[in-house]
């Protein structure tokens, strides 16, 4: 018995849900939701410039994999290179790579290897290489977010390729997004 005002009543008619005005119907626990359950992830994009040192290059890249390794990073941290081709005084001068010879069926084939002269060749064809980073963290994750923007810029490889930060907020945000979709 629940007392009210002088009066008591069983407690089945206090607490019974028929009793008290609903302003909004009952649902079912399979009821629909309208909206999406997950929200819509950030992304912020890192520019780098790294010049055509193919050694920097490859030490940045090196630098990605590992973190995205160590940290679990798979699609939070994806990056594309873009590599300008140098221009070529003469394009039409092009060395063709030298006819292999028929080898013997009595002996091996052995793998042609590179000579150190080849080697310059190859770098010498790669213009400026620009490096994109997409960080895309989901809205609980701005810490962690802020934390890989703040890092990434300090690191050795990094450091002296000019960084530039574009988030989604920025006008020049689009087109930064086409140009890392159509990259491979």
């Amino acid at each position: 018995m629940i007392r009210q005002k002088g009066r008591s009543l069983p407690v089945q008619y206090v607490s019974d849900p028929r009793n008290q005005a609903s302003p909004r119907p009952r649902r079912a626990l399979t009821y629909r939701h309208s909206a999406s359950q997950t929200s819509v992830m950030a992304q912020t994009y890192l520019l780098f410039d790294l010049g055509s040192d193919e050694a920097k290059v490859q030490q940045a890249r090196h630098k990605l994999e590992s973190w995205k390794q160590a940290f679990r990073l798979d699609k939070k941290l994806q990056y594309k290179l873009e590599r300008e081709q140098a221009p070529s005084p003469e394009p039409a001068a092009k060395a063709e790579p030298p006819k292999a010879e028929k080898a013997k069926p009595g002996k091996a084939k052995t793998k042609p290897r590179a000579t150190s002269s080849d080697a310059p060749a190859e770098t010498e064809n790669h213009g400026p290489v620009k490096l994109l980073v997409r960080l895309y963290f989901s809205g609980h994750e701005k810490l962690s977010e802020q934390r890989w923007i703040d890092r990434i810029p300090t690191e050795e490889p990094f450091k002296s390729a000019s960084p530039k930060i574009i988030r989604e907020s920025e006008p020049e945000f689009a087109d930064i997004l086409k140009q890392f979709d159509t990259l491979e």
